[in-house]
């Protein structure tokens, strides 16, 4: 990975996020072989539209406030697949259809899953 403490200190604010707002079956994952310019992929499952844009929203606020950039978001008006590019971390938040049928973790299973720990608080809530 090109900057792994960055990369994985965006991973567990994102990840503390997701859990905030109900996002389900978090998998990381590191891609920083078969693409140079990303380290992790974050993939993240909401049950509803409106859970998957409060997730997109929450993720994209945490990061924002402790100083990264976003530099793209799309979908975030259908709320069915949020994509959201920091740079280091792409985080993908699907509505659970979705998720089952662009089936990520399928295409990028030859990369390595980076383990998520989560802050009590975040699975407190």
């Amino acid at each position: 990975m090109q900057s792994p403490e960055n990369a994985e200190a965006m991973l567990q604010i994102a990840a503390d996020a997701a859990v905030s707002k109900g996002g389900e079956d978090l998998v990381a994952l590191n891609v920083s072989e078969p693409l140079p310019l990303v380290d992790i992929f974050l993939l993240v499952t909401g049950n509803s539209e409106r859970n998957v844009a409060a997730i997109a929203d929450e993720i994209e606020d945490r990061l924002v406030e402790a100083g990264h950039k976003r530099v793209r978001r799309e979908g975030r008006a259908e709320a069915r697949w949020v994509l959201m590019d920091f740079g280091d971390l792409i985080v993908h938040v699907f509505h659970g259809e979705e998720r089952v049928y662009y089936g990520l973790e399928r295409l990028w299973k030859d990369c390595p899953v980076v383990p998520i720990e989560l802050t009590e608080a975040a699975e407190r809530s």
